[in-house]
């Protein structure tokens, strides 16, 4: 009996699981390269609106972090900073996103001369509709992954995996590849 109970049991997780993961599929697949990306309307640090549409005819790297002032999100932020002038060059607009408010952003942005808008996600709809919304040790938060956008407003390439001291160069290496080209050629 405790085995058939206990069979039961891991079944009724699986399916839970199952059920939970193919909840949210809606998002990972609008995200999926090739698909045009999800509209978004957000403030920076300086309280100004942005929206995907305001970056049409340029390259997006549009990257979703989980918190202002902390090591890893930090490291990737400073990397975005010193690169930002071959990120120009390419035609491409850094934007980062969290769930932090517009004042933890204008910090931060401050503190290490971030010359890119940090978007305020508050509500968090953002990250739902890019598929990176989630839970960490008790905070809702964003997961640390980037979406190259192209001019045409398409989701050109997707890191679900992001090494936060490499990526921006592996960004750059990534955009020269999809065909973003130098704007002084």
């Amino acid at each position: 009996m405790f085995r058939a109970l206990a069979s039961t049991i891991v079944i009724a997780v699986l399916t839970m699981l199952a059920l939970s993961w193919s909840g949210s599929s809606t998002a990972q697949e609008s995200t999926y390269e090739g698909n045009v990306a999800p509209e978004f309307e957000l403030p920076d640090q300086t309280g100004e609106l942005h929206s995907l549409e305001d970056y049409r005819d340029q390259w997006v790297v549009l990257y979703f972090y989980p918190k202002d002032d902390t090591p890893g999100c930090t490291t990737e932020a400073c990397e975005f900073r010193d690169n930002i002038f071959a990120f120009k060059k390419l035609n491409a607009q850094i934007i980062g996103v969290s769930l932090d408010d517009v004042d933890s952003h204008k910090e931060f942005a401050e503190e290490y001369n971030l010359p890119f808008p940090l978007l305020a996600d508050t509500d968090g709809t953002a990250a739902d509709a890019y598929g990176v919304k989630t839970r960490m040790m008790g905070w809702t938060v964003a997961k640390r992954q980037t979406f190259i956008i192209n001019p045409q407003g398409l989701v050109a390439k997707h890191y679900k995996k992001v090494k936060p001291d490499t990526h921006s160069a592996e960004v750059l290496a990534d955009l020269k590849a999809l065909g973003a080209s130098d704007s002084e050629s």
